[in-house]
């Protein structure tokens, strides 16, 4: 290849952002078909590609991982996470919050105490962050959840109005970014109101343009004023905009209304292009020049990165795209890099020194006093009376479930008490009946009360935010069968409304919007359950 066309397919391979896992062995990877092995990770880094999304492992690993990283590069690196709840919700040992839409329900009651807790939740994120290695943080969710039923956004959305959203989203901004890590406002432009998941297919979000302009947009207006240095596409269908291509293919989305009627002059990163709304209907390298020509600037996991690469740099000697395009493109992203942190300025003292370090006592008493204060429950709820008895767990089907780990309170302290857990997920068999008023099989659970604890809230791939499983009938039976003993939802504000006024006044009963170990302490505190002998720091 010529000179001239390597360091083309240089510059073009430094706006492609692709995902590895932050474990530092290929045979750690959780996700193997989208984690690239370390020899293609040092290979395309070596060719020149610009970025990394990491998924997975320690806090200590993680700092490990992306000091390799930038080892192997052959320029600055773009390293970057989804940690839209803290970078403890992805990487162990650092701060894992409450979910955000948590915020945007106390900022019915207290808006200015609610922005301020997102500030902070902005610091937290950006602070462990950079300490860490990462520059970039996917969030904040400027999404408006305004569909309960939505199985995609849910819980991570920061409000459920187009005001809340903006402003909390606007706080967090500010509070990442004041950290020296860059902030992405996502899903643009807005993923609340569908009732599909883009992981899987390719949701229609049918609104008009005025219906846009009034609830969709606004969040993402308050992140622009507020400086966030990213935007991400979303894999949605607008007829309104543009019918022939989902927003992140079509300039009518990224160029007109982004870039000009919104003025962002900031980076445009792609939604990853591996999921099903994208590449069920275009090769790697075709939805690459696709979104780059509708004005991406950054092509996030590209279901083939060399096909992309090699497209977008035909695109380019073709004429398809032109220089003056990829050279915008280029210095949006030398001027995002050069805002962020540099690792010199990070302090000499790395966290894999003291891992106590990371979380500072200010972010741990933010975790406690978020936990606190989102926790929703009768004023004085009973305690859970002593078994033996079951302890039901419904968990949220997922390949890996960092938040029920073998000392999880939800395990260990109602077993503590004497209640033997059952944990239904998507390997357990079916625990349904096939009666619609009885569906709860519960010839297949052991005697006694039944604890019914439901880990159930919107994630990418589940297909559903839990409304489509029965549990108003099952409350409504084991009440009838006066086994019920008490209730623990966490996750989704959704169910805990449908099932709360269904229940006595004096059973035990409680819901947290977080899903952590540190939830579920906070939790079971409320119905009585103290601290098990072997349950560890959850209390933190």
């Amino acid at each position: 290849m010529p000179v001239m066309a390597t360091e083309l397919r240089r510059q073009l391979a430094s706006l492609v952002v692709v995902r590895g896992s932050g474990h530092g062995s290929d045979g750690q990877r959780r996700y193997p078909r989208w984690e690239l092995s370390n020899e293609q990770l040092r290979e395309l880094l070596a060719q020149g590609v610009g970025g990394v999304i990491l998924l997975g492992g320690s806090a200590a690993e993680l700092r490990l991982r992306t000091e390799q990283l930038q080892r192997w590069a052959g320029g600055p690196l773009l390293l970057c996470a989804d940690v839209e709840e803290g970078v403890g919700q992805r990487f162990e040992g650092a701060s894992w919050l409450v979910p955000p839409l948590s915020l945007g329900r106390l900022h019915r009651s207290e808006p200015e105490r609610a922005e301020a807790l997102a500030e902070r939740y902005g610091h937290c994120t950006g602070r462990q962050a950079r300490l860490l290695g990462l520059n970039w943080v996917l969030g904040p969710v400027c999404d408006v959840n305004n569909n309960p039923a939505n199985p995609v956004i849910n819980v991570r959305a920061w409000g459920e109005n187009p005001e809340t959203a903006g402003s909390l989203a606007a706080a967090f901004v500010r509070g990442c970014q004041a950290e020296g890590v860059l902030a992405c406002a996502k899903h643009f432009p807005g993923h609340g109101d569908t009732s599909s998941d883009s992981h899987l297919e390719l949701p229609l979000l049918a609104h008009s343009r005025a219906r846009l302009e009034s609830v969709e947009l606004p969040p993402f207006r308050a992140a622009i004023a507020a400086g966030v240095a990213s935007v991400m596409t979303a894999h949605l269908q607008l007829p309104a905009l543009d019918s022939q291509h989902p927003a992140t293919l079509s300039p009518a989305v990224l160029t007109q209304l982004l870039r000009r009627d919104l003025g962002f002059s900031g980076l445009v990163v792609t939604d990853a292009l591996v999921m099903e709304a994208i590449s069920a209907h275009h090769g790697a390298a075709e939805a690459a020049v696709l979104a780059f020509a509708a004005g991406a600037d950054l092509i996030l996991m590209p279901a083939d990165a060399e096909a992309a690469i090699d497209g977008l740099l035909e695109a380019l000697e073709t004429g398809r795209l032109s220089h003056a395009r990829v050279a915008e493109s280029l210095e949006r992203r030398s001027r995002a890099l050069a805002n962020c942190t540099p690792s010199s300025e990070v302090p000499a003292s790395s966290p894999l020194d003291d891992l106590e370090q990371l979380v500072s006592p200010d972010e741990q008493g933010l975790c406690r006093e978020l936990l606190t204060l989102t926790l929703v429950s009768p004023a004085a709820p009973a305690a859970l009376a002593a078994g033996p008895g079951v302890n039901l767990i419904r968990l949220d089907t997922q390949l890996q479930a960092p938040q029920l780990p073998a000392m999880a309170p939800a395990l260990l302290r109602p077993a503590a008490l004497g209640y033997a857990a059952t944990v239904i997920d998507g390997r357990s068999p079916s625990p349904w009946s096939g009666k619609p008023e009885a569906p709860l099989a519960v010839e297949r659970l052991a005697s006694g009360p039944v604890l019914l604890q439901l880990f159930v809230r919107g994630n990418p791939f589940r297909g559903s935010a839990g409304g489509d499983e029965p549990w108003p009938a099952v409350i409504r039976q084991l009440l009838a069968l006066q086994r019920l003993a008490g209730l623990a939802v966490y996750g989704n504000p959704y169910l805990w409304e449908q099932l709360q006024p269904l229940l006595p006044a004096d059973l035990p009963a409680a819901y947290s919007p977080g899903q952590m170990p540190q939830a579920q302490a906070v939790l079971l505190e409320q119905l009585g359950l103290k601290a098990a002998a072997l349950e560890g720091g959850f209390t933190d």
